[in-house]
């Protein structure tokens, strides 16, 4: 545990990219096999699980040292992190010095054992326990086991960095490696020991999708751009359409089919219409594409709402597999007959996979259903018709259209240069700035989180006030949040411009006066009663401060709903 400490503190204060491989591949060289499994668990990001949540380690902090709470909240609007406000904070008793040889135990012991007895307590045997724990801890050392406890400790090193260091200690291929990471990894020192075998010896899981490649997006500010946005004509270009559903691999091996999501999670249970589909496939075939609600009679696919119905549901019923029927539509051909066809150039991949499509017997369960699909390649013989194609998209209940080089492998992350996503322009509205929050890490000593409201009684405009009098007073309703699309000067500016026009406190969150306006751009809206507009906003972010707008002149509810209306 100690040398996962040092490792952490090493990461912590090295910007330099090499630094971080160097410092992660002593450790993986250094260390038992089963902390290497368990460091490797924790630095991709999977250790997701909280033990103990941040506010019951506040508690147990606030009853053990002589500050006031209000210095500990201070405190951690500077720092923005509970675990790191603690290990500042935190100062052991005098007549418990830490231990010589702490933290006592392997990583291994800590994660498989004392965190999970930590949590596993209740009331003051807890506080007492976790204190107890402390005591013997350094500073740096309270700080990594704290962030272990609230499944929270992100160290500034990406899976790639990670990924990197292990080629390095194995002499494996860094795709090689993200494959087998592909679909999950048990932290033990048997796993470990498997991940790093050489080539010819390890044994590819055949339930694992492959690391699916990225695409960038792409924008064309420039006239020369728009007129030739990507190198060479637009015949070395395939061109599909970008459909708002959730991308996925549909693999078939050893006799059973397999729906991985672009997140890792194995997802047959939501969706078993697609896991039986596959049954159609030859053996050995694994297919990228995208999941969407799609009835078999229907010319489009239907709004991404559709399928938030099915999505984490463990056992649909079938009423709701009859209102919502599942599709699987396919645009890249990955594995045939058990063969890797991602080294292959995606013209000839197309190929295959239009071949395989049209060979899939017309059985209720694959075709004639509509369950299985291939990704329509659309017609792009100059790039002067690019940019309308990409404003029919919506027409096609799409998002936009994908531009993917015939010439490209199937590679591995985002990858620029041979696959970008070209959305068409997304709605947007002008809306009034309500609430304010602050935000965390860097950013915890300012206010970054926005709530934005429409007009549900819109006000009168200047001067016409008498004309509406003993009217309904104008009305403001909350309409969605935001978190991006400011840069740091406008952050600060909108910073200084809350502390000094806030009316109202709830808590963490500071009403402000009703004057400030923003567009808000977004990839569209949907019914919903949890929302007190009656709209869920999908993908909301600021795309600029009207400054140049009095409050008056915002949009209203009535112009959100019809936008809803017209992309239904």
């Amino acid at each position: 545990m100690e040398t996962f400490c040092h490792l952490f503190r090493a990461l912590d204060q090295t910007p330099a990219t090499e630094a971080k491989v160097g410092f992660l591949l002593g450790f993986f060289q250094s260390s038992a096999p089963a902390d290497r499994a368990w460091a490797l668990h924790v630095l991709l990001g999977r250790q997701k699980r909280r033990l103990i949540t941040g506010r019951r380690l506040r508690e147990i902090c606030l009853e053990g040292i002589p500050w006031p709470p209000w210095l500990f909240d201070e405190c951690h609007k500077q720092v923005g992190d509970s675990a790191e406000t603690i290990s500042l904070l935190w100062t052991s008793p005098p007549s418990a010095p830490p231990s010589p040889s702490t933290p006592a135990g392997s990583l291994q012991d800590w994660m498989e054992c004392r965190l999970p007895a930590l949590a596993a307590l209740r009331g003051e045997a807890q506080a007492k326990a976790v204190r107890e724990c402390w005591a013997d801890l350094t500073q740096d050392q309270l700080l990594v086991v704290n962030k272990l406890l609230t499944g929270g400790l992100r160290v500034g090193v990406s899976e790639g960095l990670v990924i990197r260091a292990l080629a390095r200690l194995s002499g494996l291929e860094e795709a090689t490696l993200k494959h087998r990471l592909m679909g999950g990894f048990e932290p033990s020192a048997e796993a470990f020991t498997t991940l790093l075998l050489p080539a010819e010896q390890g044994q590819e899981l055949r339930t694992r999708p492959y690391p699916f490649f990225l695409a960038s997006p792409l924008d064309t500010p420039s006239d020369a751009a728009a007129a030739a946005p990507l190198p060479g004509p637009a015949s070395d270009w395939l061109v599909e359409w970008k459909f708002d559903g959730i991308r996925g691999q549909l693999i078939r091996r050893a006799g059973e089919g397999f729906l991985w999501s672009r997140g890792e999670e194995l997802i047959n249970a939501a969706f078993p219409e697609l896991v039986a589909a596959s049954a159609a496939l030859p053996e050995g075939t694994v297919l990228d594409g995208e999941i969407l609600i799609w009835p078999s009679a229907a010319p489009l696919p239907a709004p991404f709402a559709q399928l938030q119905r099915r999505l984490g549901r463990k056992a649909p019923g079938r009423r709701l597999m009859a209102e919502a029927p599942a599709a699987f539509v396919a645009y890249d051909l990955l594995e045939e007959k058990g063969q890797d066809c991602r080294p292959q150039p995606l013209g000839q991949r197309r190929a295959a996979l239009e071949e395989l499509i049209q060979a899939l017997p017309a059985a209720p369960t694959t075709l004639e259903a509509g369950l299985l699909r291939l990704s329509p390649r659309l017609p792009l013989d100059t790039w002067a018709e690019l940019e309308p194609l990409r404003q029919r998209a919506a027409e096609a209940a799409a998002e936009g259209v994908m531009l993917k080089a015939l010439a490209s492998p199937y590679l591995a992350g985002r990858r620029r240069g041979h696959w970008w996503k070209h959305k068409r322009q997304p709605w947007s509205l002008d809306a009034v700035l309500l609430y304010a929050q602050a935000g965390s890490g860097r950013r915890a000593n300012l206010f970054t989180d926005y709530t934005f409201g429409l007009w549900e009684r819109p006000p009168a405009p200047p001067g016409e006030e008498a004309a509406l009098a003993g009217a309904e007073a104008p009305t403001l309703v909350s309409f969605a949040k935001a978190y991006s699309g400011l840069d740091d000067a406008e952050i600060t500016a909108l910073d200084r411009w809350i502390r000094s026009h806030t009316i109202e406190r709830f808590g963490p969150v500071r009403a402000v006066e009703p004057l400030q306006v923003f567009e808000l751009a977004f990839e569209g809206l949907q019914t919903s009663k949890r929302h007190k507009s009656g709209i869920a906003v999908r993908f909301p972010r600021i795309a600029r401060w009207r400054q140049d707008k009095p409050a008056w002149q915002a949009d209203t509810l009535a112009a959100a709903l019809a936008l809803l209306e017209a992309q239904a």
